[in-house]
């Protein structure tokens, strides 16, 4: 018998965890030092939120649950946002609280709210470690939080339980849950409402991405010549320049998209997980063929001609084998549409804007790079004017979609991916959220290049005013200069006020061991033009 907390550390280790994220308190330094014996760095952020953001990516980008600690009661709430954006962006994550004693629970004491409330509705499970628990929770902690949909798991750590003896965890293989195969029935039905349709198109959603299914969907369209749609997190499950491809949902010139969306008499969402964007919010009422791990989700207006659940590479092979009718689309007008799309995204103006800085980001950053994005109007440029090649990575938050997400999530992806390069797109509001982060960046020496498109405003809210044909309110985010010296917290700033100074700034930023900020000052009066109010 050992510790719990060798215990505990020596199952992390086992199942490939190499980073924790947190801030540490006094109940946590036992833990701390246990997986330090086990290989396993403790990253001290600035803000507890980070921490389960960076946890997020890590998910993301290994399939390895991400590990994130808080102390009691305001450690925990600043813990809840990045643990929420894990249960909404489904990502397999480990969040540990410190809890107070069994004794003291419901007692009113400094900092004690209730942990297990807290988070039951932004986990997939949560539970109290404790003696008699350990073996079965740290094994199905792990099961859980990466079978499907994968996502967050809680586990509260008693103050007193850390010196507890326990048997050791022996960790299976793989502990997630498989996926039934679908039923042939239903693949039949959709093969004949497939025989029988005229212009159908794809939605390409989350879960087909999650799964790596780009080759599998790539073969189909391929075969069948059918339009494309993608939601914003499947971006560059298929290349932009893909004759089928029609554009991302609910991003930058969704009504360009909805051109070719809306002569469709048929929808068959792959993977589609209505968590970014739900069906009914764009798709016409024509038929729907749902083919994806989960139910779907859609109001009862909508014709479901059939609902396929279980594994998505059984059910795509089996439509990839089908040999279906030559349909109606002219995809010459689907790359016209695409192409008028793309010109409209890149407006000539007389000013530096953001489409300026991130084409010019598009030509420097290498294929393979990972961009990393925060929330407000250039994601919504961004998402839908960025060009992926299949290699690269465009990390973002959607399902949960909270502003300060990029600086974290940037420096996350650096440290599981240390060989590539790594650039954050954030806007001058939510870069004052998480910037603190970049101090952790500089001490780590870790290379992330933060582009700040400084517009002076909430951009996207300023639109949205714009739609009420209210006047811009309470959406100023600075007066006169924003970064008024050369540097922040240690970070080297750059300037880009034009495209060369732009491609200059990015060399140089990537060219250097640590952190560097680049301010991009651009015209953010181009988003009114951009993004579209309706997409039906």
């Amino acid at each position: 018998m050992a510790k719990i907390t060798e215990e505990l550390a020596k199952a992390l280790h086992a199942k490939g965890v190499r980073y924790a994220f947190g801030i540490p308190g006094g109940p946590s330094i036992p833990y701390m030092e246990a997986m330090k014996n086990q290989g396993i760095e403790f990253v001290t952020v600035a803000n507890e939120q980070s921490a389960g953001m960076m946890a997020d990516v890590f998910g993301r980008l290994t399939g390895i649950p991400g590990v994130c600690h808080a102390t009691f009661g305001p450690g925990a709430t600043n813990l809840s946002t990045g643990v929420g954006g894990a249960l909404l962006d489904r990502s397999p994550l480990l969040a540990f609280t410190t809890e107070v004693k069994d004794e003291e629970l419901g007692r009113r004491i400094q900092m004690n709210v209730d942990h297990q409330a807290l988070f039951k509705p932004i986990t997939k499970w949560t539970t109290r470690l404790s003696k008699d628990n350990f073996q079965y929770s740290i094994s199905n902690a792990f099961k859980i939080a990466t079978s499907e949909n994968p996502g967050p798991v809680h586990l509260g750590l008693p103050v007193d339980i850390c010196d507890y003896q326990v048997d050791p965890v022996h960790m299976e293989a793989s502990e997630k849950e498989p996926i039934p195969f679908p039923e042939q029935s239903l693949l039949d039905e959709a093969k004949r409402i497939l025989e029988n349709a005229k212009k159908p198109i794809i939605a390409i959603g989350l879960t087909a991405a999650r799964h790596g299914l780009h080759h599998s969907i790539r073969k189909l369209i391929n075969k069948n010549n059918i339009p494309v749609v993608v939601t914003p997190m499947a971006k560059g499950i298929i290349t932009e320049n893909h004759p089928c491809y029609a554009g991302v949902l609910f991003h930058a010139k969704s009504d360009c998209v909805a051109t070719i969306y809306r002569d469709a008499d048929l929808i068959i969402g792959i993977g589609y997980d209505s968590i970014e964007f739900n069906y009914e919010a764009w798709m016409p009422h024509v038929p729907l063929i749902h083919i994806d791990t989960e139910p779907v989700d859609i109001t009862s207006e909508y014709d479901v001609a059939v609902e396929i659940i279980g594994r998505l590479d059984y059910s795509l092979s089996y439509l990839i084998s089908l040999n279906l009718p030559k349909y109606d689309w002219d995809l010459s007008k689907v790359e016209d549409n695409r192409l008028k799309m793309f010109e409209a995204l890149a407006p000539r103006t007389k000013t530096f804007n953001s489409s300026d800085a991130i084409s010019v980001l598009r030509t420097v950053l290498p294929g393979d790079g990972i961009l990393t994005s925060d929330v407000g109007a250039h994601l919504h440029l961004l998402g839908q004017l960025w060009n992926m090649d299949g290699s690269g990575d465009l990390i973002m938050t959607n399902g949960w979609s909270t502003m300060g997400f990029g600086i974290p999530s940037a420096i996350g992806a650096k440290l599981c991916q240390p060989s590539r390069m790594v650039a954050c797109v954030t806007g001058d509001g939510g870069f004052l959220m998480n910037c603190g982060e970049l101090l952790m960046a500089r001490r780590l020496g870790i290379n992330v290049v933060i582009i700040v498109l400084v517009d002076r405003n909430y951009s996207l809210i300023k639109v949205k005013q714009g739609w009420k044909d209210l006047a811009a309110y309470a959406t100023e985010v600075h007066e006169g200069e924003y970064f008024d010296a050369n540097k922040f917290l240690g970070v080297p700033i750059l300037t880009a006020r034009d495209k060369d100074e732009m491609k200059k700034s990015l060399q140089q930023a990537f060219g250097v061991s640590g952190p560097v900020i680049i301010e991009a000052i651009v015209d953010g009066t181009i988003y009114d033009n951009l993004i579209t109010r309706n997409y039906k």
